[in-house]
């Protein structure tokens, strides 16, 4: 019995096969796994730090004022021109006619100067010609004085002989100075003329620069008028593109600034990815190259896509406070890169389902 229970207890144990064939399994499926990912990894390069992006519009009014009436709601489908908003347009609407009633001033000015310059130049033309006339009536002046004079020397010979009676000779010499006097009043009327000719040609002149000034301020006010015009026309805030209107936080009666931004227009039609891969991925990848995009809303989907263009600097420089390594210590840190990726297919429906802001994991085939 004692043999019997020694050969009993120093018999070998018998294992079991499964767990040979597990490790086995485990050792074939693990090396295949790795196999497969460097092969993979040769000829793809992938990152899920990559998100939808799209146009996306601010709207902006050009023009201070209170909101009077909201025409969209949030996430509404627009069109193009479509009326957003209106603004109290009272203060514009007044401005606008202060600016026509100075144009309608300006003008009035206008045809005052003009008529006053054409005035002037008609009385130049009349003093123009009463010198004229003086010129003949004094040229016939000189000639009866040089008769007069001839005259009434020749009764001054004959009255020393007694040939001519005294009232003769008085009658010469009356004669002479009267002419004279003509001659004198004739030349008179001449230089007063001429002098009024020059005051009225200098009134000319003031006038016909009042008409200058009178059409710059003319063009002065028609660009105040278009000005208000534009303005008024301000106050209509219409969509700039097609799109989906974004949470509108804005009320009723409210104050809004000139260049403050209220609400978004969002291009749902045209969207794209942006990944951000690090600089390590970029060597082999090149625009052109096909893409395989994955989303997480549409998990089974293959989104087909290409390389775009690349950034042209790392997203860490456009921060708003970019590194300096060359104060403190440095700490290497690996860059990522923006690249841009386009869908094949903007036409898709799957596509034009995408949101901005959407998360993706994106595949680049490098061959």
């Amino acid at each position: 019995m004692e043999a019997k229970n020694t050969e009993t207890t120093t018999a070998p144990k018998k294992r079991n096969p499964v767990f040979f064939i597990i490790l086995a399994a485990l050792v074939i499926g693990g090396g295949w796994f790795g196999i497969a990912k460097y092969q993979h990894g040769l000829h793809h390069e992938d990152t899920d730090d990559a998100q939808v992006s799209g146009d996306i519009n601010l709207v902006i009014p050009r023009v201070a004022g209170y909101v009077s009436e909201i025409k969209v709601q949030d996430n509404q489908q627009v069109k193009k021109g479509d009326t957003l908003l209106i603004l109290d347009d009272r203060d514009y609407a007044v401005k606008l006619q202060e600016a026509e009633a100075a144009l309608t001033v300006s003008r009035s000015n206008l045809e005052n100067a003009k008529a006053a310059t054409n005035a002037a130049r008609a009385n130049i033309a009349t003093y123009r010609a009463s010198i004229g006339t003086a010129d003949a009536q004094i040229e016939a002046a000189k000639v009866n004085v040089w008769r007069a004079t001839q005259d009434y020397e020749r009764y001054s010979n004959l009255i020393k002989d007694h040939s001519i009676t005294q009232q003769q000779y008085e009658q010469a010499l009356a004669a002479k100075q009267t002419s004279e006097k003509q001659l004198a009043v004739l030349e008179e009327q001449k230089k007063q003329a001429a002098q009024q000719t020059n005051a009225v040609s200098v009134q000319s002149n003031a006038t016909s620069q009042q008409v200058g000034i009178a059409e710059a301020t003319i063009k002065q006010k028609q660009v105040d008028v278009d000005a208000a015009k534009l303005n008024l026309s301000y106050t209509v805030i219409t969509a700039p593109e097609n799109g989906l209107v974004s949470k509108v936080n804005i009320q009723t009666g409210q104050y809004v600034q000139a260049g403050q931004a209220l609400f978004s227009i969002v291009h749902s039609r045209n969207v794209w990815v942006v990944a951000n891969f690090k600089e390590t991925q970029l060597d082999k990848m090149k625009e052109g190259q096909k893409v395989v995009i994955k989303a997480d809303a549409y998990d089974g989907h293959k989104f087909q896509a290409i390389v775009s263009s690349f950034s042209p600097a790392t997203g860490s420089m456009f921060a708003l406070l970019p590194p300096d390594n060359a104060s403190g210590n440095f700490v290497k840190v690996v860059q990522r890169l923006p690249v841009k990726i386009e869908f094949t297919d903007p036409a898709d429906s799957l596509v034009r389902k995408l949101r901005p802001g959407m998360n993706v994991v994106v595949d680049v085939h490098l061959d």
